[in-house]
């Protein structure tokens, strides 16, 4: 996959989330899954986190089997005992065999792809190795709603809404499952509160999503 390198990667990460706070982000996934991400998964199933980062998501997920993968090879030092990492291409996950996942999960990761043909393939090997019936869980970016912030990032490349994801995902095999078009805020780089209590009454109340959320959230089914 055209994409940065793992050096370049790594210095993204070190730069953009470190600054950010790790210890906020992971505090911050911690409440997003169990206030709301552990009702999209099964818990005695299996997972796979596409482009983990520094494992917000994975550490904190209620999933008995979990795997991650990643092109930076420093998010193994992040990672818990429980989750097994693989340093690899998004589009090569050929560690995995077909049909073994119940679920896939991704945030703030597509809109890195180069081209809607590198996407394609990314949408395609996560669709080969979903179990039928298994399900790909999609945040990231609405260039709808954050068309100004978006371009702020320098490995920003591909533009994309919930509707044109939903029919990316269509096409390559997907049944859509739903689609939130406005779900949490931009980033959490910022001076937004972000504690606990505050993360939970904002996702009991979908009516404030339409104020503050500018990333959509996709979930699609392998038929």
């Amino acid at each position: 996959m055209a994409l940065e390198s793992a050096a370049n990667v790594t210095e993204i990460y070190k730069k953009r989330f470190i600054e950010t706070g790790l210890a906020k982000r992971d505090r911050v996934w911690k409440t997003l899954c169990s206030s709301y991400f552990n009702d999209l998964v099964l818990a005695d199933g299996s997972i796979l986190d596409l482009a983990c980062g520094y494992g917000e998501f994975i550490n904190n997920i209620n999933v008995r089997e979990k795997y991650a993968v990643d092109l930076n090879p420093d998010a193994a030092e992040h990672l818990l005992p429980t989750v097994s990492f693989t340093p690899s291409m998004a589009d090569d996950l050929g560690h995995l065999p077909s049909d073994s996942l119940d679920r896939a999960f991704t945030s703030n990761f597509l809109e890195h792809l180069p081209d809607k043909k590198v996407c394609d393939a990314v949408l395609k090997e996560i669709l080969r190795v979903l179990k039928p019936g298994g399900r790909f869980i999609i945040m990231g970016p609405n260039i709808r709603y954050a068309y100004k912030e978006y371009w702020d990032f320098y490995d920003h490349y591909l533009p994309l809404s919930d509707v044109s994801l939903a029919e990316g995902l269509a096409m390559n095999g997907y049944k859509i499952v739903s689609v939130t078009d406005r779900f949490l805020p931009f980033t959490m780089a910022n001076k937004q509160p972000t504690h606990d209590l505050l993360i939970k009454a904002y996702l009991r109340m979908p009516f404030f999503w339409l104020f503050f959320g500018k990333q959509f959230l996709v979930v699609a089914e392998k038929p």
